[in-house]
């Protein structure tokens, strides 16, 4: 018999979501993750669908400190290009702005895509869809680490192949996500960018349409 859920479910669903929190390096706090609940984390990303069954992801935990630090330099690398692609308030905003928690995380997980060597059921039109999956891995592991009070911050100014060669990845890996994992010592009422003026919550009469846009 399939599962049955109550309204108050949905309403705990919904409060997962709304308080999930793209945590940066100055909320961690020097509280080790317990083993058992890094692997509800993992065990939450293996729940993901993903296109025609093909589970097309690989996570590698990284808690050595000379791999993170390859990781943090590359992010220094490309931080300091990146913004001089802003300007203006935006260019001094961002460099206001903490934008990993690469070293201070207890944990890091990378993530990456491994591509089917055989036609995949559902992706033969649309490639995308093995990346596609991947994030809906990331996702489930956002809100199970919400659920659980861990913070979660997804890293993506990072040079990709730099990770790749930091955790000995295969070339025919892709890597989609960097997540730094860890207890924080709060999470914010809104999103932090919000909170800073970077960017305005979009309305939703603005982004659905009905049959046309």
């Amino acid at each position: 018999m399939s599962k049955v859920f109550e309204p108050s479910d949905s309403l705990i669903l919904n409060d997962i979501m709304r308080y999930r929190r793209d945590v940066r390096g100055n909320r961690f706090i020097d509280k080790a993750l317990l083993d058992e609940t890094l692997e509800q984390i993992l065990d939450a990303a293996l729940l993901a669908p993903s296109v025609g069954y093909s589970q097309p992801w690989k996570f590698v935990v990284i808690q050595d400190e000379s791999i993170k630090q390859q990781v943090f330099d590359s992010f220094c690398e490309e931080t300091k290009h990146a913004s001089t692609l802003f300007s203006g308030k935006k260019e001094q905003d961002y460099q206001q702005l903490k934008l990993e928690g690469i070293i201070e995380a207890p944990i890091n997980i990378a993530v990456f895509y491994q591509p089917s060597q055989k036609p995949v059921l559902g992706q033969t039109s649309m490639a995308e869809m093995g990346k596609f999956s991947v994030v809906c891995a990331i996702q489930n592991m956002w809100l199970m680490a919400r659920a659980l009070n861990v913070g979660i911050g997804w890293v993506s100014i990072i040079d990709p192949q730099k990770v790749k060669e930091a955790v000995n990845a295969p070339q025919t890996s892709e890597l989609i996500g960097y997540l730094c994992v860890g207890y924080v010592s709060e999470f914010l009422a809104e999103p932090e960018l919000k909170q800073t003026g970077w960017n305005k919550q979009k309305h939703k009469q603005d982004i659905v349409f009905k049959n046309k846009f």
